[in-house]
């Protein structure tokens, strides 16, 4: 179907990547076999595009305890209590703990290299955190959304107003999460763009102000963030009464602000690498 460099991306493997996408979402199987498979191949391409530059500064395939750290996140997302439990859930689609593990090291490592090229360019705002933090400590409760996301960014050849209509019609007719999948360029895209419960002290006054403007199960007007646009959907809220570690806080406070500029230069790093990336459809 491709050629990615000198590597084959065939029809068996379009196949497998969209088994492994409908175990990670099982809301795909809502959709057309075709649709599958185009989300699938999609996801193929770009993972192919990942591992072929992570190659030229890593060595994969090496044993890495981290990874089970992050598999055991990943069950625990799909509402597993144990590996073993993953495992045969993921025999239903005739896929391997392996082959899940393979793909989650790309993921990681690409991570990694993101972090390794960037992390010299973030900048935190400590002060700006602090005065957060403190507001927050006067109320002594915390507000927490659930959400889920679309991120997307305009193709040279259409106009920003034809791809918001076609992903607005695209939610009304599969919903949001089968959306995600096929329009999201995030990570998340995978799990249906579920980025889970996130504090509100955490987002941008700008997104703040986007969700207080919605209801649950709206979705926000596309939300312009660099060079990228966002759309989220409020799935639920929650007020919690909370004993706050200022210490603690801030430091999350801190990655949580770090995580998010990381997303923002591997969606960039990531254009760069696939421009230059001999890539041909067969």
């Amino acid at each position: 179907v491709y050629k990615v460099e000198n590597e084959i991306i065939t029809n068996i493997d379009i196949e497998k990547e969209s088994r492994y996408l409908v175990a990670l979402n099982n809301q795909l199987k809502n959709l057309s076999e075709k649709k599958i498979l185009e989300i699938a191949k999609d996801s193929i391409l770009k993972e192919t595009v990942k591992r072929i530059e992570l190659n030229k500064y890593f060595n994969l395939d090496q044993k890495n305890p981290f990874l089970e750290k992050v598999i055991e996140d990943f069950y625990i997302k799909l509402q597993m209590n144990n590996r073993n439990e993953f495992e045969d859930y993921l025999k239903n689609y005739n896929l391997s703990i392996k082959e899940v593990k393979k793909k989650i090291e790309i993921e990681t490592t690409w991570n990694q290299l993101i972090y390794d090229k960037y992390n010299d360019q973030i900048t935190v705002d400590n002060e700006k955190l602090k005065k957060k933090l403190k507001n927050k400590k006067a109320s002594q409760k915390r507000k927490l959304y659930s959400l889920l996301e679309i991120v997307f960014q305009k193709e040279q050849e259409e106009s920003l107003n034809d791809k918001i209509n076609k992903i607005e019609e695209s939610i009304k007719e599969i919903g949001f999460e089968n959306t995600a999948n096929i329009y999201s360029i995030s990570d998340s895209s995978k799990f249906g763009g579920k980025i889970g419960w996130i504090e509100e002290k955490n987002l941008s006054n700008k997104l703040s102000k986007k969700l207080i403007e919605i209801e649950i199960g709206q979705y926000t007007k596309p939300i312009l963030i660099g060079s990228t646009y966002l759309i989220l959907k409020l799935e639920d809220i929650k007020v919690e009464k909370v004993e706050i570690d200022e210490k603690n806080e801030l430091n999350k406070m801190i990655l949580f602000e770090k995580d998010r500029q990381l997303k923002q230069f591997s969606k960039i790093y990531f254009s760069k690498v696939k421009i230059n990336t001999d890539i041909s459809e067969l």
